[in-house]
């Protein structure tokens, strides 16, 4: 009790000091290094955002002959790393981009693994993609215009896409178990996850890795969404040298829209720091 009134104290001392103007700008800096320290705005490349470090843990512990979803797989860089550090895994690559597909094919026959020139979300159809007008086939190709127009500042192309339900797929596939899927989709993440309703209810899926960032607030779905569709996952921040775990929802801490890699790991994987060791 008198510690945590001392620590109180302390806590309005500190706030006393800094909820100034003169140290707005300091404020800010200070914002964006505790932002980093999180796990998010890590986004420079594969070591910087942890997500090769977590690879090099996850895939090392996955089944043999581990099935594996790559959504929205771009050129295959993600996929490509994943087979060569464990050839065995049974790979299944998306990329509904037609240019960005074309170098994909190439990669998916080089390293053996199967790609589709789809789209997921929550149920088939037909939409539209859109991409930069000047730099066509490139990371961000969305499935909302405003992730190029607004977010990204620039005028944009589209294409006519198909888009599939992965709970259909999984059964014309004959899937039992997905052991890992990642997820970059450029705001679409959730609606992936509602396509894979089925699978996630009857606990088919072990480990699922997605991004959360800016492109939430135009397809408008918040963190406390993932919370609620993954409720049976115990919900991780990557950063460069572990994940860290979110076990409470707290919208301070969670709705943040910024760059960050979720991973989402299934409760009935129990000691999951002893049997992938992972650092937690």
């Amino acid at each position: 009790m008198l510690k945590s009134k001392i620590k109180q104290k302390i806590w309005i001392l500190l706030r006393w000091v800094f909820a100034r103007k003169k140290f707005y700008r300091l404020n800010k800096i200070l914002y964006q290094l505790s932002l980093n320290g999180l796990g998010i705005l890590n986004y420079e490349n594969k070591r910087v955002s942890g997500e090769y470090n977590f690879l090099a843990t996850v895939v090392k512990n996955l089944d043999k002959n581990a099935v594996v979803l790559d959504i929205g797989a771009n050129i295959g860089e993600y996929s490509n790393l994943i087979k060569k550090m464990r050839p065995d895994t049974q790979l299944f690559a998306f990329e509904p981009h037609p240019k960005t597909f074309k170098i994909l094919e190439k990669h998916a026959k080089l390293h053996n693994y199967c790609a589709f020139n789809l789209a997921c979300g929550k149920e088939k159809a037909k939409l539209k993609l859109y991409d930069y007008e000047e730099l066509n086939g490139s990371q961000h190709a969305s499935l909302f215009s405003e992730v190029i127009e607004e977010i990204h500042g620039s005028k944009f192309i589209e294409y006519e896409i198909e888009v599939i339900n992965l709970d259909s797929f999984i059964k014309e596939q004959n899937i039992k178990k997905i052991n890992f899927i990642k997820i970059d989709v450029e705001g679409n993440e959730y609606s992936v996850l509602e396509g894979l309703y089925e699978a996630i209810k009857n606990n088919l899926v072990e480990i699922i890795q997605f991004e959360f960032n800016e492109m939430n607030v135009v397809s408008r779905s918040f963190f406390k969404d993932f919370y609620g569709i993954l409720s049976e996952y115990t919900l991780f921040r990557m950063l460069p040298d572990g994940i860290v775990p979110l076990e409470k929802y707290n919208p301070l801490f969670c709705e943040i829209y910024a760059f960050q890699n979720i991973v989402a790991i299934h409760k009935k994987l129990n000691c999951v720091s002893k049997k992938m060791d992972i650092v937690v």
